[in-house]
Order: C-alpha cells, then structure tokens, then sequence
C-alpha cells in the first residue's frame, strides 16, 4: 500500500460537493481571490492556483469568458492571458527559482483538458531532476508545499 502524508488535502476530501457549475466562472465572479486562489486579475483573463499541481507553482492563466477554445476566444483575450503566462515565469522565476517551464493548453477532453469548456493555459515550473523516482517508480508526486503557502509567494511576487 503506497501512502503519502499530505493533511492539506483534506480541505478538498472534506468540503462536499463538486462545485455545479463551470470551477473557472466560479472562480472569476469570486469576491475572495485568497479563496478561489486567483492570484492576479487582469481586464480579459486572471491567473489562478492549480487545486492539484503537478509541481509547486503549477499555475494557470484563465479567460474570463466561458469559451472552449482558441478560435472562440478573441485576440486580446488570447494576448491578454499570454501576457499573463509571461507574468507568471517571471515570477515563478524570482520566486522559485524554476529553471524552465512545460506551458501548454489541453483543448478538449481527448487531449487532457480536466476543464473542457473553459480556456485556460498551463503555466507549469520545472527544475533539472525534478523527476525522481517518486513520479517514476511510485506514480507519486511530491508537493513540498501546501497551496496556502504558494498562494502566499506567488500573490506578493505578482504584486512586487
């Protein structure tokens, strides 16, 4: 049996339902950006917290409308959540010190888009060795961090 200490979690094992509606929308129309991690907002698209991360910093830049895909979203919201992503680097940068980024969108369900319907890019820091064994032999990752913690240097980094 393979275990993995992780207490922060149980906010999410232990907070009900699935939220019913789109988490992007919701996460957008929210009044606590501390809450819903929205880390910064901008006229078009915000920059949230991935809820389950694949590294520390694992964050995204959403457009605000509830568009699908590329070709549904304008230009300004395109070069607007673009702008965003380069944001983020520069801060994940300062502030983690990543050494490189895997940046993508996964547009539609086959192509492992948790969130299908609603536009979103991946902003995903990486380290040289950041792949150990954990992922490989365990199929495990191991967050060093809780998301509180990330939310915390990633909003004053984004703010400074």
């Amino acid at each position: 049996m393979k275990r993995l200490w992780a207490p922060w979690r149980m906010a999410y094992v232990g907070a009900g339902n699935p939220p019913s509606g789109c988490i992007f929308c919701e996460a957008c129309s929210s009044k606590d950006d501390r809450a819903s991690l929205v880390l910064h907002r901008g006229m078009l698209a915000y920059l949230v917290l991935n809820t389950f991360p694949y590294s520390p910093g694992h964050l995204m830049a959403v457009v605000n409308r509830h568009v699908g895909t590329l070709e549904q979203a304008t230009a300004a919201e395109v070069a607007e959540a673009m702008q965003l992503v380069t944001r983020s680097t520069a801060a994940l940068r300062t502030e983690y010190r990543a050494e490189g980024f895997n940046i993508g969108v996964n547009q539609g369900r086959v192509a492992g888009a948790g969130v299908a319907d609603h536009l979103h890019i991946h902003v995903v820091p990486r380290w040289n060795g950041d792949a150990s064994f954990m992922p490989v032999l365990g199929e495990v990752r191991v967050l060093p961090e809780s998301l509180d913690a990330t939310y915390a240097r990633l909003r004053g980094a984004l703010a400074g």
